[in-house]
């Protein structure tokens, strides 16, 4: 990876506590995991960033390789991969999730 790209993939991740990497946005998802995610996050309360992956072929490549995660939506709390649909919809639902977003 291009130390440029990994510099605006950190610079993403150090402007917000909670950055979602989503196939689309929060207003407009464009798969069905994203908005799954997005509706978690608002059921949470908590604001986050939205960065629409389909506009940008370099990040969304980038980002799996940063990430060693291959699927998207990738949430990111506090600079750390939190993971995907699956794993953010099963911490929402016994909980964990409130905890590691500071609620």
């Amino acid at each position: 990876m291009e130390d440029t790209l990994r510099d605006r993939i950190r610079q993403t991740l150090d402007g917000s506590k909670v950055v979602l990497f989503m196939k689309g946005t929060k207003n407009f998802p464009q798969c069905g995991f994203s908005a799954k995610v997005v509706g978690i996050l608002k059921e949470e309360g908590v604001d986050f960033r939205d960065v629409n992956i389909l506009a940008d072929q370099d990040l969304r490549q980038g980002l799996k390789e940063y990430s060693n995660w291959p699927t998207f939506p990738q949430l990111y709390v506090g600079g750390k991969l939190v993971g995907g649909c699956d794993i953010v919809t099963s911490m929402h639902e016994n909980g964990e999730l409130g905890a590691v977003l500071g609620k």
